[in-house]
C-alpha cells in the first residue's frame, strides 16, 4: 500500500513547487484563478511579507508514488494572540488531490506542529492576517474564481469534515447585475443625504491624487470592522506593503470616496475590473506577454470586482450606502460593466450586506473556515 510522505519546504525549489501546486491540480479546470506566482513565493519573505515580523510559519508538501499531491502551510500570529487573547494555529494554502490519507497527512501536520507550540486548536484555511484570502469554498464550484478569494475542489469540505474539524466562521458573496437605470427616488434620496450631512463625492483627476486619502482608507477599514471579534488593527508596515503591492492595480475611475464639509473621508469603496479571465491567460505570470491580458482586462470588461469598504460608524445606517452604489452604478454605466461580485463577507456583517439589500443580489458563494480543538 502506498503511503503518503511530508517534507518541510527548506529550498526556493521546493517553495516553487509549493506555489505551483495548485496551478497542476486545477490545470483544467475552468473556474479556477491562478495567484501571481511572484507574489506567492514573496509571502513568504520576510522582507516582503510585514506579518512575518510578528508570525511564524512553516510550508510543507506530501508526496505519495514519488509525486506531489498535496501541501499545507501552518502559522502562528503572534500580534492576534497578544491584542485579542486568541492562541491558535491557522492552516492555510491547502490543497491536496481526492485522497483521503493525503488529507489526513496535510492536517495531521497541523495538529502536530500545534501539540508542539503548546497550542490547542487549529483553524483554516486562511492566511495571517485579516486581509489575507480565507474560508474554503463550500458553495459556487461552478463559479469562476477571483483574485482575492480561494478556489478548491467539492471533495474538500468532506474530507475535512471526515477528519472531525466543524465550522468555525463562514462568509457569503453575492453577484448583482446592474440595472439599466435607477430609479428616480434614489437620486433624490442621495441628495437628500447629502444635503443634511454635507457629504460631498471626492473626484480624482489622476491616481497620485488619491494616495493623500490611503492611510485614511486603512483608518476606516479599522473603525469599520474593529466590532468584529476577530479583527485586528492594519500595522503601519502591513498598511506600507498594501500600498507597494496594489496601488499599481487599482484604476482611479472606480475608487469612490465620501467626506464631509471639513474634507474628512467618512466612506470609501473600491472596485476593480475583473481581472481573473486575465489571470488564467497570463498563467499567474506578467512577463512575457501577461501584461497585455491585464491591460485588455481594464479597457473592455463587463464584469468588476468588490474588493472593499469602509464607513464610518457614525455613518451606518444612515444611507451613505445608497450613495455609494450610485456612485459604483455611474461608473460601471461608464465602462459597459454589467455584472459585479462582491468581496467575502462574514455572514453576520449585516451593515455591510445592507449596501446591496434593494438590488436583487443571488447568493453564489459561500466559503468557510474548519476548526478542530485539540484538548
Amino acid at each position: 500500500m502506498s503511503t503518503v510522505s511530508i517534507i518541510e519546504v527548506k529550498t526556493a525549489g521546493q517553495l516553487k513547487q509549493f506555489v505551483r501546486f495548485p496551478m497542476d491540480l486545477y490545470k483544467n479546470n475552468p473556474y479556477y484563478v491562478p495567484s501571481f506566482i511572484n507574489d506567492e513565493i514573496n509571502i513568504w519573505n520576510a522582507n516582503e511579507n510585514p506579518a512575518l515580523q510578528y508570525s511564524e510559519a512553516k510550508q510543507f508538501l506530501a508526496y505519495k508514488n514519488d509525486k506531489i499531491v498535496g501541501r499545507i502551510a501552518v502559522l502562528i500570529n503572534h500580534k492576534e494572540e497578544r491584542e485579542l487573547g486568541i492562541k491558535k494555529v491557522r492552516f492555510g494554502w491547502i490543497d491536496f488531490i481526492d485522497d483521503a490519507e493525503v488529507s489526513k497527512a496535510l492536517i495531521q501536520k497541523a495538529v502536530d506542529y500545534a501539540k508542539e507550540k503548546n497550542i490547542d486548536k487549529i483553524e483554516g484555511p486562511m492566511g495571517f492576517t485579516n486581509l489575507d484570502k480565507a474560508g474554503m469554498l463550500i458553495k459556487g464550484f461552478d463559479q469562476l474564481a477571483t483574485m482575492i478569494g480561494i478556489y478548491n475542489n467539492e471533495y474538500y469540505p468532506r474530507h475535512l469534515e471526515n477528519l472531525g474539524l466543524t465550522k468555525e466562521k463562514e462568509w457569503v458573496e453575492f453577484e448583482i447585475i446592474f440595472p439599466e437605470t435607477l430609479p428616480d427616488k434614489i437620486h433624490k434620496f442621495n441628495q437628500l443625504i447629502s444635503e443634511k450631512y454635507k457629504l460631498k463625492v471626492l473626484k480624482f483627476k489622476t491616481k497620485e491624487e488619491i494616495i493623500q486619502y490611503v492611510d485614511p482608507m486603512f483608518d476606516l477599514l479599522d473603525e469599520t470592522y474593529k466590532h468584529l471579534s476577530t479583527y485586528t488593527p492594519i500595522s503601519d508596515e502591513q498598511r506600507k506593503t498594501y500600498k507597494e503591492k496594489y496601488f499599481k492595480l487599482i484604476d482611479k475611475d472606480f475608487i469612490v470616496c465620501i467626506a464631509d464639509e471639513h474634507n474628512n473621508l467618512i466612506s470609501f469603496a473600491i472596485t476593480m475590473p475583473s481581472y481573473s479571465k486575465a489571470l488564467q491567460k497570463s498563467g499567474g505570470k506578467l512577463l512575457p506577454f501577461g501584461w497585455w491580458h491585464f491591460l485588455q482586462a481594464g479597457k473592455k470588461n463587463d464584469r468588476a470586482n468588490f474588493y472593499l469598504i469602509g464607513i464610518h460608524p457614525d455613518y451606518q445606517r444612515r444611507g451613505v450606502t445608497s450613495i455609494i452604489f450610485k456612485e459604483i452604478w455611474d461608473i460601471f454605466r461608464k465602462k459597459g460593466v454589467k455584472y459585479l461580485e462582491t468581496n467575502p463577507e462574514l455572514e453576520e456583517n449585516k451593515s455591510i450586506q445592507l449596501l446591496w439589500q434593494d438590488y436583487n443580489p443571488v447568493n453564489h458563494k459561500r466559503r468557510r473556515t474548519y476548526s478542530m480543538e485539540l484538548n
